[in-house]
């Protein structure tokens, strides 16, 4: 028997649950289907298990470092490593029971538990059951791509969610990925006590990023120990005794790196190949993100998809974004879309890189007259007075409307700081209204109105901070 609903949602990832109330709320009959973890990425091997073993590996480092602020260490400090995991497990395994419960408890919606798949654009089968429904919601995320190397198939790798089940210190913990979850991993693991060697192909770390913050990032990390390999080509495994081999035959240095254990962090993958989308008629593109418009719409009436699947963000507040997006157009007559959005996200090393807007790179790209201020963060008294000056920051803004065009600060507070600068962007106010501001003292963000005192024509190509 058929059981209808006025809205399906398949999975229960960041969009999921606030989409499944508001629809609810507004009287809908709603099913939600989950076949694993309830949370998805973000609560079960994502933000909150990284970011708890982030904060794990900061306490390792401050233990260290507590000589420079006369603090006694009368003994050598460890890593209980199953503790670590341990605490994580509780944190991610909290929040994971917390977003069942919400559900379970969630009037006008039912929970059901199995694999999702589509026998119509408006069926779906879990399990033995067959629901129905005029409206259906996709969010169903991604996972960590296995990529094609020789030798891959040879020797044991992890990858972001099998690491999570880690709970023993890698002797060397060889990386490969220069991207941001290779970075966190890198440094975390090496203030945990591991050697660490990250392999990268292209020529700078966090490649997406302005040249100045990628070698910020690099020198952050080396200072602390980690080995970069950059431009490794015809990278493969091997194996000898228990140790692991990658070939990386890079331009300079030795051809291979031997480590204990395998990181790979090389991209990730839409879970979208086991859905049924063909008989739902739903397009997806050559990569396997589903094809979504302007409001999250697929190609099918009546068929949305949200969070990672959509190939439009690949963060935690982008899938909830969309869940907003999705809920304004439905519930509120209100025209919200994916384009009025500014790009934002942080990189969770220590300090952190917060983001928002265009890089450098893109503005000089696209020819537009502008102005840059830079200031670095031994010139931040917040960042002096805590003993953690790596890093700068930097803001670009339109030299004729004096709108803010994008920022970058990599140091301490950075990912809370540059939402002083995305609020006023997303109010498309000048710049002058952050600068003509009163912040607090002693802060990282009172620096910002002096860094846009300071602003210069970016064709004058000024160097980085010094």
């Amino acid at each position: 028997m058929t059981k209808t609903y006025d809205a399906i949602i398949i999975g229960t990832g960041q969009a999921a649950p606030f989409l499944a109330q508001r629809l609810a709320g507004a009287g809908m009959k709603v099913a939600i289907i989950e076949r694993k973890l309830f949370g998805g990425t973000c609560v079960n091997t994502g933000c909150t298990p990284t970011k708890t073993m982030v904060a794990s590996a900061y306490a390792a480092h401050m233990v260290r470092r507590a000589a420079d602020y006369g603090v006694v260490n009368n003994g050598p400090a460890s890593v209980d490593m199953k503790l670590v995991k341990s605490r994580k497990d509780a944190i991610s395994g909290q929040s994971r029971t917390g977003v069942e419960s919400w559900l379970r408890g969630m009037t006008n919606c039912t929970v059901y538990q199995g694999h999702a798949r589509f026998e119509s654009s408006k069926e779906v089968s879990v399990g033995s059951e067959r629901l129905t429904a005029d409206r259906i919601f996709i969010n169903v995320g991604g996972r960590a791509v296995a990529p094609q190397m020789p030798g891959v198939e040879g020797v044991p790798y992890l990858n972001n969610s099998s690491i999570m089940d880690v709970d023993f210190l890698p002797r060397h913990l060889i990386i490969i990925g220069g991207g941001y979850i290779g970075l966190e991993f890198a440094q975390m693991y090496r203030r945990f006590g591991s050697e660490v060697t990250i392999v990268e192909t292209a020529s700078h770390l966090a490649q997406h990023e302005d040249e100045d913050v990628s070698t910020a990032i690099r020198g952050i990390l080396e200072h602390e120990g980690i080995n970069v390999r950059l431009d490794a080509t015809c990278i493969g495994f091997s194996r000898r005794g228990e140790d692991i081999l990658a070939h990386v035959d890079c331009a300079s240095g030795d051809p291979e790196v031997s480590g204990s254990h395998l990181l790979l962090a090389v991209g990730r993958r839409p879970n979208t190949d086991d859905l049924g989308l063909t008989e739902a008629g739903v397009a997806v593109d050559k990569r396997g993100y589903i094809v979504v418009d302007d409001h999250l719409r697929t190609s099918v009436p009546g068929i949305w998809a949200l969070g990672d699947c959509n190939g439009k963000g690949a963060f935690t507040h982008t899938a909830f974004n969309d869940a907003e997006i999705v809920g304004a157009n439905l519930l509120d007559n209100d025209p919200r879309k994916v384009s009025d959005r500014i790009t934002a996200y942080a990189l969770y090393i220590d300090p952190p890189l917060g983001r928002a807007g265009l890089t450098e790179a893109e503005v000089r790209k696209g020819g537009r007259h502008a102005l840059i201020g830079r200031r670095p963060m031994t010139k931040v008294g917040r960042a002096v007075e805590k003993g953690e000056t790596q890093g700068f920051m930097k803001i670009i803004v339109d030299a004729q409307t004096h709108e803010i065009l994008g920022a970058a600060i990599l140091g301490t507070g950075g990912d809370e700081a540059i939402h002083s600068i995305l609020d006023v962007m997303y109010a498309r106010a000048p710049y002058t209204v952050i600068q003509r501001a009163m912040h607090i003292h002693p802060t990282v963000s009172e620096l910002i109105p002096t860094m846009l005192g300071e602003l210069q024509p970016l064709s004058d190509g000024a160097g980085a901070p010094q």
